[in-house]
């Protein structure tokens, strides 16, 4: 389970969350919405370690993450999709792949799984990864994060850019993981990606987790959705 609870994060001396709390049980799908510098990314980035919380606290089950470096992240259960992919273009999908593998020691039977859940990048394995395309890239992405067994699957706007079919896959392993226990927290501009999948949602709003609803509310009445995302 992911816990935070009231962290404060600066970029230099600009404060951009405050008092930011929230929670992700096993099995459980939460997508960030709110709008465009309201703190989305720096809260995914916050967790990992990337942006460190001056205050606060990030635990995955009982392990504080805020008194460890960002590296150590993967190995006490985070995983991280950042927005963009942030591949290692040069290398081939195999090359990627074990650059996941080796963040947590992982090995043949963890490759074999997450090959499984996207049979596309087993026929371009010698492919040098930035010749793929953006949703091959992005399943990459996503592969080479789940090579690290994680209990916490970070993923920062992942549909993005990308066409119905590969949204729709995406989808497919967003809630496939769920299956398998893994707790999702997703940031996403897309309302409509985000309604099929979450279990909840978090408006975010400078810097400030508002509202933490379950998505049937937001079924029921999207009054919500247009205070804090204006759609």
């Amino acid at each position: 389970m992911l816990t935070v609870t009231d962290i404060d994060c600066f970029y230099g001396d600009v404060q951009v969350l405050r008092k930011f709390s929230l929670s992700a049980a096993s099995g459980e799908i939460l997508c960030l919405l709110g709008r465009n510098g309201a703190g989305k990314t720096t809260a995914l980035k916050a967790i990992m370690g990337l942006v460190p919380p001056r205050l606060g606290t990030v635990l995955v089950d009982d392990v504080d993450l805020t008194k460890l470096p960002a590296h150590a992240a993967p190995k006490y259960g985070l995983g991280y999709v950042p927005q963009g992919r942030r591949l290692f273009s040069e290398l081939t999908v195999a090359e990627n792949i074990e650059i996941g593998l080796m963040a947590t020691g992982q090995g043949k039977p963890t490759r074999d799984r997450v090959l499984d859940l996207f049979p596309v990048l087993r026929e371009r394995l010698s492919q040098v990864s930035g010749k793929l395309s953006g949703g091959e890239q992005q399943m990459l992405a996503m592969a080479r994060a789940l090579c690290t067994e994680p209990k916490v699957l970070l993923m920062d706007e992942p549909t993005e850019g990308l066409q119905p079919s590969m949204i729709s896959k995406i989808r497919e392993v967003v809630l496939s993981l769920k299956q398998t226990g893994v707790a999702v927290v997703l940031v996403e501009q897309r309302v409509d990606a985000v309604l099929p999948v979450a279990d909840y949602v978090a408006f975010i709003e400078n810097g400030v987790n508002r509202e933490s609803v379950p998505v049937q509310q937001l079924r029921d009445d999207p009054s919500l959705l247009h205070r804090y995302v204006g759609v």
